[in-house]
């Protein structure tokens, strides 16, 4: 396999796939993940122990407005809110609150008290972004699934080897035959 970026050097057959990619940090160029899935961020995820009591001094610390909505998502096993930005070039954030005792954010505010917990990036197509990613040596989290909080466009979770959580959010609504 040969890989090459404009501004680098080729990438040699014979190296593997994390010889690769340190290799193209290294020279400027990075052809991870998240490149091939044309990502752009969507959100920061922060966890806390409570939607509701966190969200008013939250919105205020970011200059941020919430509709008041909270969402329930059974199969995540959290509640979400969203933050939407006054500058529009800023990012939307997310508070997670752990909907039970086995919701997965449940840990991360018992030992960390919450803070910031995740990346979301919206992307083209969930299922190569994960190859991708797990040839490159992350970690595969969670496999796509519907998530309520985006009207049932897939998410997935994904983890670097720097222990960076990772959100992939499909841009598109797969459409069931």
């Amino acid at each position: 396999m040969v890989a090459s970026h404009p501004d680098t050097m080729s990438v040699v057959e014979g190296r593997t796939e994390r010889e690769a990619s340190r290799k193209s940090v290294s020279a400027g160029g990075w052809q991870g993940p998240l490149v091939s899935g044309n990502a752009t961020l969507h959100h920061l995820g922060f966890v806390v122990a409570s939607i509701s009591a966190a969200a008013e001094d939250f919105a205020l610390s970011i200059s941020a407005r919430w509709n008041g909505e909270i969402i329930h998502d059974p199969i995540q096993r959290v509640r979400v809110a969203f933050f939407y930005p006054s500058n529009t070039g800023n990012p939307v954030y997310e508070l997670v609150e752990p909907a039970s005792e086995i919701s997965p954010v449940s840990t991360f505010v018992k030992n960390k008290r919450g803070g910031l917990h995740h990346v979301c990036y919206e992307i083209d197509n969930v299922e190569s972004v994960i190859e991708v990613a797990h040839s490159a040596g992350w970690t595969i989290i969670s496999p796509p699934v519907s998530a309520v909080a985006f009207q049932g466009r897939r998410i997935a979770w994904i983890c670097s080897r720097r222990r960076l959580l990772v959100e992939l959010l499909e841009r598109k609504q797969r459409v069931e035959l």
